[in-house]
């Protein structure tokens, strides 16, 4: 939908027209809204600036995060404590005041957005990265790489980093589902270029006008429903991609497959034939 927004409905979503807050009817299907434009319009062009502060925030966190977790992990010492304590840093502070504090003092557009978000949301999966680097360290093929005088530039990148791809998939996941949360929400909060058409500006202008007061649910329903629905498809899609790449959940969806069968098999009556004396 937000790729094709254009294809699918054509004009400037901004456009004034000349009947306010109107239900849904044949012209307008998701109705018109206090400002006196189409909802449905809005909704679609929503998607791709609300999407590309999601997808943008991950792609940047999940980068801090895997270069930070790995050089923290691999070379340890001062190097691992300096950068821990950075990491607790951005855990220990409040997250929306200083995603209020950015926006605020930071000139609005979607980029400052994605680097506010993902300035507060890498230090979560960089703790995580770190850990598994830490164990990944200590196993034998990386310590016959440094045995045989490969760099650490190829030790990092060609044996410890392949294997840390399911973590940062599922950290990219996550954090596109904290991206389009929290852009939300500053934009409902009136914290970014409130001209830029998004989910949460439609909310805004919805609350602004008094839309639940009034009952107009065509207002706010559909960006909304768009927002609870995205962050619920990319949470399963995690949790598909974690039972994929993690080998544990992976033998246990086979073991129950096998279990099922087996209970088919034996859940099967053969008919009864009666004896002929």
């Amino acid at each position: 939908m937000a790729l094709f927004a254009p294809v699918i409905s054509p004009g400037d979503p901004s456009t004034y027209l000349n009947a306010l807050n109107q239900p849904p009817s044949e012209e307008h299907i998701l109705g018109i809204d206090p400002l006196g434009r189409d909802v449905f319009a809005l909704t679609v062009w929503g998607a791709r600036i609300t999407l590309t502060i999601g997808f943008g925030t991950a792609a940047l966190a999940i980068l801090i995060a895997t270069t930070v977790g790995l050089i923290a992990g691999y070379f340890r010492g001062i190097v691992d404590d300096l950068l821990v304590l950075l990491m607790n840093l951005f855990l220990v502070v409040p997250g929306l005041p200083l995603l209020i504090v950015l926006s605020a003092y930071l000139r609005a557009s979607t980029a400052t957005v994605i680097f506010a978000l993902a300035l507060t949301g890498w230090a979560f999966h960089a703790r995580i990265i770190r850990s598994m680097t830490l164990s990944l360290r200590e196993k034998d093929y990386v310590a016959a790489s440094i045995v045989a005088g490969e760099s650490n530039f190829v030790i990092i990148f060609r044996q410890i980093l392949p294997n840390l791809i399911n973590l940062i998939v599922g950290g990219f996941i996550g954090t596109s589902i904290y991206g389009i949360a929290a852009s939300t929400a500053l934009s409902y909060l009136g914290l970014v270029k409130m001209t830029d058409i998004s989910w949460g500006t439609n909310l805004f202008y919805a609350q602004n006008g008094n839309a639940l007061l009034l009952g107009a649910w065509w207002v706010f329903i559909p960006s909304g429903f768009l927002v609870a629905l995205s962050a619920l498809g990319l949470a399963w899609i995690n949790f598909g991609m974690d039972e994929i790449t993690n080998p544990r959940l992976r033998s246990e969806r086979e073991l129950r497959k096998v279990l099922r069968k087996t209970k088919m098999r034996q859940t099967r009556v053969t008919p009864f034939v009666p004896r002929k004396y």
